[in-house]
């Protein structure tokens, strides 16, 4: 393309003045001069209304017109200057008589009825007391007329504090609501007509985020990702060259506690352009539109600093699907929020350099038309970690704290499968402050190994005052775990047995170490609910009689039982077929008859049965090892893995747990954590096993 001549330039900079300048705009009128002048209106108005107009008369006109006739109701004194003022008031049928017509007329408005008539002076009160007492020397004493002294200086000074001030204040009350209402005092967003501004917070060159990729540890696919997210703000035309556009937005989706906005924390540190940060619930608000407003002035926001990065943290908030669980009659404003939203991520061009990013751990509840590519081009799945994912969070983890030679990350990762990154953070916190209460100098695998007790079971119950019986109750009880999940081949083997109480409500629980894996099969599910039974079949084989304790255990396989025969087609009769329905689809209507719901409810009844009559009968043949293992229980309260091969012998199959292999041990060690089966109370933190429906899909 040519190039313009220079020597045309001069040409157009000369007609530049001929161009009309527009004319410049007056002062702006200040409102203020609203204030004083309705300032003054009013103090006229009281000036004009409240003035003191009441007729003084002479005392000698009081005495014979109004004193000794006896029309006088009261006297009111009051010091006024040098002199006393009494206020005359008449009583009210006297009123009537023609004399006081005149009196009346040149008074108060009003005070013909209430106010006083006329008023006189006198030198003060002590002469004003003697002419009273002199003027009324022939009337009875009980009948005399006295003044009232009052102690208001002046008319003046009255109406002043009564009428004065309070317009005053009711004025500074008004200019100081119509100042937030217009941008005042208060800051940006703080006014009444700022409500509808974004509420993002804006991180730039000055308020800089320290979180780096560095700090992000097990998240190397998601991490990948967001990279190139960076990468595509830094570096545009590397892509766009080959035609390419640029994504829209990421779905970061995982579940509690994976690192969703710690990565988005090291994006923001990474990307070294303004990122905006806020919340799904901060386009919440109770007056109707104001949802929708912030979301177009945090979209204008954006635009004036581009390129940038929004990040929307829990963006289910406004994001769920339109249409479900609407108020009849009334206004969504959450759908008027997210109308909004959908059209300014579909309204601004490709080449605007501005990304969103938004997390959340129910994807399933979004709208279809936010998931849409164009808007969130990538959903970026953040998963619980792996062995080696945990491992590198141990080891960030692990930096500030002061920890012993023999503290191992690797084998901290293998002793704590199905643990988020926040968990992982919570032991490491756990363990130090376990060391720092017992006076150590550095953390050792103990403290570990106590901390994740602590995280899974909760806090030990040293004092809780349990009888002998419940206590042999609760051994024979977790004694069953042990004896179901040693001598079945799909069970995960159990490597440490406690019955000391802990949490809530738990009287014993028993640890496993299963193998990660995310199919299942119907004999590994079946033996694993096997397990879980073994603890009320033991007790019914010893005493003849159940107890509460198995709750959190019928729950359990209640649970899986229905999954296996509605979700996962794990049953004969009922077919291969799935009822599952995740996104709430069916409402309140099965998607099967009466007749089905019947089966199913028989079915599962048959499944469980099954389970139980399978786990009795090895019990019984295992009842000698039972006993044995009971017993050491209330003994020694805390079994590991070792005592457990000591009673009952090496376990009968090959198979090693995962702990095994990752760490190359030989499988008689003592690792302390797992997955849980406990009774009375669900574990905080469960590994993807056998046991939850919902984390054995594939």
């Amino acid at each position: 393309m040519m190039k313009e001549n220079p020597s045309t330039k001069p040409k157009l900079i000369k007609r530049i003045p001929n161009i009309p300048k527009k004319p410049q705009k007056g002062s702006k009128f200040n409102i203020f001069w609203v204030y004083a002048a309705i300032i003054l209106g009013l103090i006229l108005l009281q000036v004009l209304f409240s003035a003191d107009t009441t007729k003084t008369i002479p005392y000698r006109t009081f005495e014979t017109q109004m004193l000794l006739p006896g029309d006088v109701e009261k006297l009111v004194a009051y010091k006024h200057e040098d002199l006393v003022k009494v206020e005359v008031y008449i009583k009210k049928d006297r009123l009537k008589e023609a004399k006081y017509k005149d009196y009346i007329s040149k008074s108060n408005i009003g005070s013909s009825n209430n106010g006083p008539v006329v008023v006189f002076t006198a030198g003060s009160m002590d002469l004003l007391a003697q002419q009273l007492k002199d003027s009324q020397k022939n009337i009875p004493s009980e009948q005399q007329i006295l003044a009232t002294p009052d102690t208001r200086q002046s008319s003046f000074n009255n109406w002043f504090f009564t009428a004065i001030i309070p317009i005053l204040l009711l004025l500074g009350f008004w200019i100081f609501i119509m100042r937030r209402m217009g941008g005042g005092a208060g800051g940006a967003g703080g006014q009444i007509f700022n409500i509808g501004k974004s509420k993002a917070t804006l991180f730039d060159k000055e308020s800089q985020v320290n979180v780096t990729f560095n700090d992000v540890a097990g998240l190397e696919e998601a991490k990948q990702e967001v990279m190139e997210i960076v990468d595509f703000l830094k570096n545009p035309k590397k892509y766009t060259n080959l035609g390419g556009k640029i994504p829209k937005g990421a779905l970061l989706v995982g579940s509690p506690g994976t690192g969703k906005t710690l990565l988005a924390k090291a994006v923001a540190g990474e990307a070294q352009v303004p990122f905006f940060s806020l919340s799904g619930s901060d386009f919440v608000e109770m007056f109707v539109g104001v949802g929708a407003s912030r979301v177009r002035d945090l979209f204008k926001q954006a635009k004036d600093k581009a390129p940038c990065i929004i990040f929307i943290d829990e963006v289910d908030a406004i994001g769920r699907a339109r249409g479900k669980n609407s108020m009849m009659g009334g206004n969504d404003e959450r759908e008027n929020t997210l109308n909004q939203l959908l059209v300014e991520m579909d309204g601004f061009g490709t080449d605007s350099g501005i990304i969103i990013l938004a997390a959340t751990n129910r994807p399933d509840v979004l709208d279809s038309a936010l998931l849409r590519p164009g808007r969130f081009d990538r959903q970026i799945s953040i998963d619980k970690p792996d062995l080696v994912g945990r491992e590198q969070i141990f080891k960030v983890h692990l930096k500030p704290i002061k920890t012993d030679v023999v503290v191992d990350a690797k084998k901290l990762s293998a002793q704590t499968p199905g643990f988020a990154g926040a968990e992982i953070a919570n032991v490491c916190n756990e363990a130090a402050l376990i060391a720092a209460r017992r006076n150590k100098e550095s953390v050792d695998m103990q403290d570990f190994q106590d901390a994740i007790d602590r995280v899974i079971g909760g806090l030990e119950k040293k004092n809780k005052i349990i009888s002998p019986e419940e206590k042999r109750i609760v051994a024979y009880h977790e004694a069953g775990h042990a004896i179901a999940g040693w001598f079945l081949e799909h069970a995960d083997p159990l490597v440490k047995v406690s019955i000391v109480p802990r949490g809530v409500a738990a009287l014993g629980y028993a640890q496993y170490l299963p193998k990660e894996q995310f199919l299942y099969t119907t004999e590994q599910l079946t033996d694993g609910m096997c397990m879980t039974m073994g603890g009320r079949v033991a007790e019914d084989i010893v005493f003849g009689k159940i107890s509460t304790g198995a709750q959190n255990d019928l729950e359990r396989i209640t649970k899986l039982s229905y999954a296996m025969v509605t979700i996962y087609g794990m049953n004969s009769t009922i077919g291969n077929v799935s009822f599952h329905d995740p996104q709430n689809e069916y409402n309140f209507n099965k998607p099967y008859s009466e007749k089905t719901s019947e089966m199913i409810d028989h079915e599962v009844r048959l499944l469980i049965s099954g389970v139980y009559d399978r786990t009795k009968q090895l019990l019984t043949e295992k009842r000698a090892g039972l006993e044995k293992l009971a017993q050491k229980l209330i003994e020694k309260e805390i079994l590991f893995q070792a005592d457990l091969e000591e009673i009952l012998g090496k376990r009968p199959f090959d198979n090693r747990t995962t702990y095994d292999e990752f760490v190359n041990g030989t499988g008689d060690q003592k690792p302390a954590a797992e997955g849980l089966l406990h009774d009375g109370v669900t574990p905080p933190t469960e590994p993807a096993t056998a046991f939850d429906p919902k984390e054995t899909e594939s």
